[in-house]
Order: structure tokens, then sequence, then C-alpha cells
């Protein structure tokens, strides 16, 4: 039997070699503890220990920022930075080009809000000649993520959006339909290149975007039942490409259309930051524990704010007026799991999420005034949890488990290869706690059923002060669930729940190349695992092996 102590899997245990293992780090139990001694200085000796123990146990995780630069000579321990473009002039852009090779190397990814920016084709009167417009300007800063790889290796993170009435929206609707554009001077679409090679530049290929919503769309829905032709395009873009997504600002949240890569924290202000740390609902034994480690973890981040280094001046400012966090879950297909629940939130985890929401608003605001300085204006945000996901061995953010098998392609010697694997949080599931396959109700199994995703996504939203970061999977475009004829269902599903969300993303199943799984049944990949083949061309077609 593991111990909470160790690593689920090897998987966790290699991300944590080849990512976060180094210099008086050597350990997983040696990084927790120095994590919180550099952090949390102001902390009581015993609160120090026992937030160190619940990261030892994976209790709680902070972000990777703060676990990659604890013991390092930099302390950029925040994921991303949230810009928003404030003005429409040439001043405005520079200042955008600065900020965002500041923030990308940084090691964080960036977003902003392009709505300001005139259309393109606008007449200019101070210097004459026409406004390039918004996509023009997220198409400089894809390339400057490009090139400002962080860290010297790590592909910049980048989400860009634009209002739903901006006058060049439709522009924005097609920008990333890879399919439909020919690369200058072939016959060849950019959709057709990156599903040969991935790494090939196509316009936007570093940059999630999404299309803003607001007020005086909600309000014209509620009246009207209309939901426009923006945002049905939006949705049939969604489900051809997975792009654009949809930014949901409604009301007291209208002006928070700033986001970071992933799109969990929101703000009003350009120049803010990320914060983030996750508690692991699957390792929390009681809902008496579950108050102990919101009320330590938040305090982490709180004390996080005090302590993070941050690339320039005005992102300091922001950061002591707003004081944002974002403690976020993960764990929370796992802990259904053990309990016999489908994937929907059922009464006990409504009062999990309860305890979550109320003791991470009180703690915040009452320590912050223990400390004497500024209380944060928000404190919830769900993350997507990746690696750190990974490092747990559990369920990433609100996701339910991907595939519990599938087919992993990769390319080797310009041959494509492949081997069966067992999802790592489904095998724990199975051989550890008698979970029988069949019953994990994974994301492939609800991709034709996005509303249940929407809707838990939706229940989950309420108890949080900021975003969830989550990503419906559809099934592929022109298949028997998702096709022209789909386009309205999808379209009047998400306007049903939007007013209680702050976004949506979608990926349908083979949308972009380089897709490296395929799912496969359980006793497929027991029965051949650990064994590589080598497939021929023709079998790996649409991005993924063996389709």
């Amino acid at each position: 039997m593991i111990t909470k102590s160790e690593f689920r899997n090897s998987l966790a245990e290699n991300v944590f070699n080849c990512k976060y293992r180094h210099e008086g780090c050597e350990t997983w139990e040696k990084l927790s503890r120095s994590v919180v001694n550099e952090v949390c200085l102001e902390m009581r000796e015993d609160e120090k220990n026992a937030l160190a123990n619940f990261i030892v146990e994976k209790k709680f995780i902070p972000g990777g920022r703060y676990l990659y630069y604890t013991n390092r000579g930099v302390k950029y321990y925040n994921n991303c930075y949230l810009f928003k473009s404030e003005e429409d002039t040439r001043e405005d852009w520079a200042d955008l080009v600065y900020k965002v090779q500041s923030a990308l190397a940084s090691g964080g990814g960036i977003g902003n809000d392009y709505s300001i920016y005139r259309r393109e084709g606008a007449p200019l009167k101070r210097t004459g000649g026409l406004a390039s417009g918004p996509i023009k300007a997220m198409k400089i800063v894809n390339e400057i993520g490009r090139y400002v790889q962080q860290g010297g290796s790590r592909r910049s993170a980048i989400w860009a959006g634009l209002r739903w009435n901006h006058a060049d929206a439709h522009k924005m609707l097609r920008v990333k339909d890879w399919n439909s554009q020919v690369i200058p001077g072939t016959s060849t679409t950019y959709g057709e290149a990156k599903q040969r090679d991935f790494t090939l530049s196509a316009p936007l290929d570093c940059t999630n975007i999404s299309i803003i919503y607001n007020t005086e769309w909600l309000e014209n829905y509620k009246k009207t039942g209309e939901v426009g032709d923006i945002f049905r395009e939006n949705a049939k873009y969604a489900m051809m490409n997975g792009e654009p997504g949809f930014s949901m600002n409604f009301y007291d949240k209208e002006h928070e259309t700033a986001r970071n890569a992933c799109c969990e924290i929101t703000s009003e202000d350009d120049s803010d930051v990320c914060n983030l740390g996750s508690i692991n609902l699957a390792e929390i034994d009681s809902i008496d524990e579950l108050r102990s480690v919101v009320e330590l973890a938040t305090k982490f981040l709180l004390l996080g704010t005090l302590r993070s280094q941050l690339p320039f001046d005005k992102i300091y400012e922001t950061r002591k007026k707003n004081r944002r966090l974002g403690l976020g879950i993960m764990g929370i297909h796992e802990w259904l799991l053990m309990r016999n629940y489908g994937y929907e939130v059922s009464d006990e985890l409504h009062e999990w999420l309860t305890v979550y929401r109320d003791i991470s608003d009180k703690i915040a605001n009452d320590y912050a005034d223990e400390l004497n300085i500024s209380r944060p204006v928000a404190k919830r945000a769900v993350a997507p949890t990746g690696t750190i996901g990974i490092l747990a061995g559990t369920t990433t953010g609100i996701e339910p488990i991907y595939s519990v098998a599938y087919k992993r392609r990769y390319l080797r010697n310009n041959e494509w290869h492949c081997e069966y694997i067992v999802d790592s949080t489904a095998k724990y599931l199975i051989e550890e706690r008698g979970i029988h396959p069949d019953s994990i109700e994974t994301s492939i199994d609800l991709a034709q059923n996005y509303e249940k995703r929407i809707k838990f996504q939706y229940d989950v939203e309420k108890y949080i002060d900021q975003a969830v970061s989550s990503t419906i999977n559809l099934p592929r475009w022109g298949s028997e669930h998702n096709n022209e004829d789909k386009v309205e269902n999808f379209v009047q599903c998400i306007a049903k729940y939007a007013h209680g969300l702050r976004g949506i993303t979608c990926y349908p199943d083979g949308a972009r190349g380089g897709q490296p799984i395929v799912p496969c049944s359980y006793e497929e990949a027991m029965a051949k695992q650990g064994q590589v083949f080598v497939e021929a061309h023709n079998m790996c077609k649409g991005g993924v092996c063996g389709a």
C-alpha cells in the first residue's frame, strides 16, 4: 500500500524529478517544508508545521510557480498576469509589448482584453492612415510569446479577448479557423499542415481566444430569447475548432474582463496577477479537516502576496490594492467516485463547497486585518491544476477523468509510436479502492452529454468569486453528435446557463493537430500495457493514433 507521504505513481514522481526537484528540495517533503518556511514568515510555528504536513500529504498544493521558485534566487511565485488595454493609442500598443515581454520572461502566462482598440481599417485622424485593429495587436503578442519562451523552453501561455459587439468580432470568430485558411504560396491549409506538424506556425497558435459577453448581451437575451449572430457563430466555431471560447461578465462583474491564460482569475484592473493553490478534496478525510486545510491554505496565499517578486512596478501597485487570491479545488471527481456519486454536485458536495467558500472568505479578511494589509478583493478560483494534479495523483480541477484507458501517440525517428496506458488516477481507484472501470464516468462518456458538464460547472461556480477553468469535451465535428444540425441545441444549452457562468471552453475531438491520445477499453490497455507499437502512417490520421 502507498502512504500519503509518497507519490501515487511513477508519472507523478517523474514530474517532480524533472520539474521541481532541485538543490535543497531533493524530496517532496523537503520541498513542502521549504515553500512554507520561505513564504509564511509571519505564521505561528504550529501553523507552519500543520500546513507543511498538509502539503506533504497533498491535501493542499501551492501553484507550480511556488514549487518551482522555492529555494531559488528569484521568487516569481505567480502563475500569470492579467492585462487590459486602456487607451486606443499607439503608446498603449507599445506599453502592451513591454508588459507582455516582461511578464512572459518572468515565467508567467498573460492575458489581455483588446476591446478598447478601434476596428481594423478605421481612419486615424491624428496621424493619418488606417487602424491596424485589435487582431493585429493579438498577433504581435502571439509572436512575442513564440520567441520569449518561458525559462528558455516552456511554451508561453496567452489569452486574448474581444467584446461581442466590437466591429471586429466577426473576424475574431474566424481567426483560428485554420481549416479554411490556405498557407500563402501553397494549396495546403494551416489545419492540414498542423495535423502533420503541430509545431508549424499558424495564426494565433500560441494564444487562446474568447469572445467577451456583457450585461447588454444577457439582458437582450432575457427580453427576446435571441442570442444574436455573434453568439450563435461563436458556438458553431467552438464545436468545430474549440475556439473562440466564451467569456461571461455580467452585472457587478461586468468590468472584470481581464483574464489569465487559463481564464480562472478575473479582474477589472490592468496589470493584476494570479496567486494560485489548490485544495485536494480526494485526500481530505472529513469536513472538519477541510476547514483546517482551507484556513491554512488561505493564509499561505495571503502571505504569498507579501513575498512574490513581480516583473514591473504597476503589477506591484495593483497587487497591493487587490491582493487577489486564487484558492482552488481539485480531486472532485475522485471524491465523487469514492462516495459512489455520479458526476454531479451532490448534497454532500454542496456542504463541502460551502465550507470552502465561507472559511476562505472569513480567514482572508480576518488575517489581512491581523497583518494590517488590504483585504483581498477575491479569494477563490478553480485552475486547471494540470501539473499539480499529476503530483497529487488525482483528477484535475473540476474535470472528470478524461478516459480510463487510452492509446498515446508520439513521433520517434520519423515513425509514429503508440503505447497503451491506463489513466494513473483511474488505476489507483480500480486497484486501491476497488472501483469498477465501467462505473467511472469520463470526459469521453460525457462528450455526448455536454449539458451535464456545463451544469456541473454552473453549480460549482456558485461557490467561486472569480471563475472556473474547465474544458468541455465534444465529439469530432461532422460526427453523429456534433454537426451542423446540432448547433442550435448547443447554442441554447450555453445560453441557458450563461447567467451563472464566467466562461466556457470546448474541445472537439481531433480539432487540432498534435492530439496525442485516443481512448480505448480498459481491457485492451491492460493486455497491451508496457508494449510499444510502430504504426503505419495511414493508421494515424486526424492527430490521433488508430482512430
